[in-house]
């Protein structure tokens, strides 16, 4: 969630022609200069996609990868759109499309800095509670040995309270790459006679630490809710499952809606709700595929490999298919929910 809420200002404006675009890139697949067919339509992104195939990353997260640039893709097609209008004089949107790529390439341990912190998420392995979970934070990992041995909790509630963990645990991660990213351009611009010089500048430099603030703020929210929920328990009437789509709702609840606009918010987060559960099972999908393709091929039969390579490649393309189309949507239910927030506050 994070990642992709944080890019709400440039979205807002580009609503209309969202659609158009989407379109457009879901045709043909682009051709470099050469006429060689390439994955994305902007150079930078393929050079990413070209060394991220050539790096070891796990099928899923590969899919990941590829969904997340995508969603740049989109919107910084949006953008040029919008740069050719005249609008985004000040560069604001510019430099926050430059954060973003810096972020994706961060996540995925491709901006040539050693990251310690582990990357790989543990989300597809969470059917097993064993002893000495970690989440790499003290106060996390006080907060789920403390639930887990309250006796409060299911078997299966105990692995929906795990997914919160780990999302919570993902979040935390996200808010220190977006940290060291912006530290890193606040240097930049010390060391470096910027474009932007004054008001610009400044108000740009003011975008980051309002966005980082934000950051901050949901993750005490997301810990006080986790804190609420290990000592409580799930309530009968809890309206919605997947931790994302949770942190949503919840962000909903504080933004003063209306009772309609609710009601017309909770469906449409019970058809994400869906769309997150349909992409959680092709990732598995794949894993599944991707471990029983190393099998045969170490068998050799020419023919089983190629039928089970040929699934493993269809799975992946729907793996990566979903995953772009719930980060999207995804993206506009968090613009959503902020500009009608906004649009209450003003009230």
């Amino acid at each position: 969630l994070a990642l992709f809420s944080c890019f709400v200002a440039l979205c807002l404006g580009v609503g209309v022609m969202a659609g158009k675009y989407t379109r457009e890139m879901n045709e043909a697949k682009p051709s470099d200069s050469d006429g060689q067919t390439v994955e994305f339509r902007i150079a930078k992104l393929n050079q990413v996609w070209e060394k991220a195939k050539r790096m070891q990353l796990s099928p899923v997260r590969l899919a990941e990868l590829h969904s997340d640039l995508k969603i740049q893709e989109k919107d910084e097609m949006q953008w040029k759109k919008l740069k050719a209008e005249g609008f985004d004089e000040n560069g604001e949107k510019e430099a926050q499309l430059r954060r973003n790529f810096n972020v994706i390439l961060a996540k995925y341990g491709m901006d040539g800095k050693r990251d310690t912190r582990p990357l790989e998420s543990n989300s597809l392995k969470d059917h097993d509670t064993k002893e000495g979970d970690a989440f790499d934070d003290p106060r996390l990992d006080k907060l789920w040995n403390k639930a887990k041995s309250s006796g409060k909790f299911s078997n299966e509630e105990l692995l929906s309270l795990k997914r919160e963990f780990q999302h919570h645990k993902d979040k935390i991660h996200e808010y220190n790459i977006l940290m060291d990213t912006i530290s890193r351009t606040e240097e930049i611009h010390k060391n470096v006679i910027s474009p932007l010089e004054g008001d610009a500048k400044e108000h740009v430099l003011h975008q980051k630490h309002t966005e980082l603030k934000q950051k901050m703020k949901d993750l005490n929210q997301g810990f006080e809710r986790l804190r609420k929920l290990s000592h409580e328990g799930f309530t009968e009437d809890s309206e919605f499952r997947e931790p994302r789509v949770i942190e949503l709702w919840e962000a909903a609840k504080r933004a003063n809606l209306s009772k309609d606009e609710l009601d017309s918010l909770k469906e449409e987060l019970h058809h994400f709700e869906t769309k997150v559960e349909k992409h959680t099972h092709y990732q598995e999908q794949l894993e599944l595929s991707h471990q029983k393709l190393q099998h045969v091929e170490a068998l050799g039969d020419k023919e089983h490999i190629k039928r089970n390579q040929e699934k493993y490649n269809t799975l992946s393309e729907k793996t990566r298919d979903m995953g772009y189309k719930m980060k999207k949507h995804l993206q506009d239910l968090s613009n959503k929910i902020s500009r009608q927030g906004l649009q209450h506050n003003e009230l």
